[in-house]
């Protein structure tokens, strides 16, 4: 086994005790920390993300080191991931596609938010290069990941009847209002 993918395998089975305890009973992956610093909220969230991607490739068939993976293996955990969100996607023939806030219930899927997705494959594309993995191997920062987060995106934000950008923009015009009434009283 490479150094590279030992480092995953042993952060799955918690025999790497050269680095910070932060839950209870269990060592940390390689994300080190001082005694007296405490890993931050993204750091743990990252070393969670980056155990639960390690443990997917263990249980993939046939199970996969992390220097084997691919952009394909981590569009395959995005698609495998999805079955645990919780944000309503509308499909094109629900009377519902294109609106917001809809009035009644519909059997469209959940599924996972864009905006995490992206925070996601963030996190995961800085531990790969924390864990020994090259900038220029890294399987996170591909362009079918990226396009495969653009179609997410678009898809998500037509079934919901809000672009992200128009979302932006009116988040700031209602700052600007909001400017504008504080300088008028």
């Amino acid at each position: 086994m490479d150094p590279f993918s030992e480092t995953c395998y042993n952060n799955l089975h918690h025999q790497d005790h050269s680095f910070a305890t932060v839950e209870s009973g269990s060592s940390s992956t390689n994300f080190p920390a001082t005694a007296a610093t405490t890993p931050s909220r993204y750091e743990n969230q990252k070393r969670r993300d980056w155990n639960t991607f390690c443990q997917y490739l263990k249980n993939h068939h046939p199970p996969l080191f992390i220097s084997q993976c691919s952009g394909a293996n981590v569009l395959e955990f995005l698609c495998y991931i999805d079955q645990f969100g919780k944000t309503k996607v509308h499909n094109l023939v629900c009377p519902f596609y294109g609106h917001p806030n809809p009035p009644a219930p519909c059997p469209c899927p959940l599924r996972q938010a864009w905006g995490s997705l992206d925070a996601l494959i963030g996190r995961l594309r800085a531990a790969y290069e924390e864990n020994g993995g090259s900038p220029e191997t890294n399987p996170f920062g591909v362009r079918s990941v990226r396009l495969y987060l653009r179609e997410v995106r678009d898809v998500q934000s037509k079934a919901r009847g809000i672009s992200y950008e128009k979302k932006k923009k009116r988040k700031r015009l209602a700052h600007q209002a909001d400017d504008r009434h504080d300088h008028e009283t």
